[in-house]
């Protein structure tokens, strides 16, 4: 037993090397010299004079601090294992085993979190992410899928300690969804959660099927950064269309029942987008405009175009062929990648939400390429 323990900290202390190299690939000296700048603002004595600016840098500063401290934690964290580990083998103490190689495992699973957080490089990765949900062709068994894939993700983004916050809701026609969407705020929500954007497909035995018969359902998931408002986006009133609606859905307890739901049609675009959980109308409409604004800058950035004139609506049909991943609960249970070829078995768990997996494997071959 005390073998084990042994092997642990020769383990432990061959990781010190892992972590000066995450710590290189992560810049700490580099993030807390900005850090020390962005302080050093806060102090000014006109800092609180512009509240649009001064919000911007302290949340900067915390997403350094927050960067920062998690590393700083797991240095200390593997030194208090390695004391840990040296004090056991001193006195013989094996009861200490278990909480040793449950430390190891835990110093491992945070090693590896804070090294994929290495890849989330991109300019927006940083931002909240607003998730769509779009039934395919199908009915009632579509609309149905499309709800469970809103369930899986609002789980995930609260295992995760996100905001998870419901922003439009249109109920299906008997049960399920025929839109939803919603935002999850926080950190690298949309640098995790872009490799989730696409068709995805279920095979199972339909609920709604009394011959029991196995049914395919495609559901659409689009993931969108929420972008600053800076102004580089102007939507003119006459492309707008705006309608005011009673909201609907969710169980009746995430909405207000009055008519201060708004839908807007982009008319160049055929872009529809909807906001019906804020408390009046007005919020609604400036919570579905920055919505319409995110979905044209990320339009006009994947397609390269220079204004946004230039963009003519984009139709992806969510169907056969299209899918990013398949899930199956019947004859077996799997949930397979089609890019990365990552698979798991235990389809519960990830109907549950837990589609790290998934997401890493995704970011680890974008990072190759």
């Amino acid at each position: 037993m005390i073998l084990e323990i042994e092997e642990a900290k020769y383990k432990l202390t061959n990781f010190r090397a892992d972590l000066e190299e995450l710590g290189s690939a992560l810049r700490i000296g580099t993030l807390k010299d900005e850090a020390a700048v962005l302080e050093e603002k806060t102090l000014q004595p006109d800092f609180w004079g512009d509240q649009e600016n001064s919000g911007k840098i302290l949340r900067q500063l915390k997403q350094l601090k927050d960067k920062i401290s998690a590393y700083e934690n797991l240095c200390n964290k593997l030194e208090d294992a390695v004391t840990l580990c040296e004090l056991a083998i001193e006195e013989n103490d094996e009861s200490m085993k278990e909480e040793i190689l449950s430390e190891v495992a835990a110093i491992e699973a945070e090693e590896e979190k804070q090294r994929i957080e290495v890849l989330l490089s991109g300019e927006y990765d940083h931002n909240n992410a607003i998730l769509s949900f779009h039934p395919g062709a199908g009915g009632t068994e579509a609309q149905d899928w499309a709800q469970m894939l809103y369930r899986m993700y609002t789980r995930w983004g609260e295992s995760h300690g996100y905001n998870v916050k419901l922003v439009d809701w249109l109920d299906g026609d008997e049960a399920g969804i025929k839109s939803a969407t919603i935002m999850i705020e926080g950190n690298n929500a949309y640098g995790y959660l872009k490799s989730e954007n696409g068709v995805h497909r279920l095979v199972r035995v339909s609920p709604f099927d009394g011959s029991g018969r196995r049914h395919t359902s495609f559901a659409s998931v689009e993931v969108l950064p929420e972008f600053e408002d800076d102004n580089t986006i102007e939507l003119r009133s006459e492309d707008l269309e705006i309608t005011a609606h009673r909201s609907s859905g969710a169980g009746g307890q995430h909405v207000n029942k009055t008519d201060s739901a708004i839908r807007i049609v982009h008319l160049p675009t055929g872009i529809v987008v909807g906001c019906q959980t804020e408390r009046s109308q007005l919020q609604n409409k400036e919570t579905a405009l920055k919505m319409l604004k995110s979905k044209l800058m990320e339009i006009k950035l994947r397609e390269k175009l220079e204004r946004i004139e230039d963009i003519a609506g984009n139709k992806t049909n969510i169907e056969w062929g299209a899918q990013i991943r398949s899930y199956v609960f019947m004859p077996y249970t799997l949930a397979k990648d089609t890019r990365t070829g990552y698979e798991d078995g235990n389809i519960q768990s990830v109907m549950d939400g837990n589609i790290d997996g998934f997401i890493n494997a995704y970011l680890k071959m974008n990072a190759g390429k």
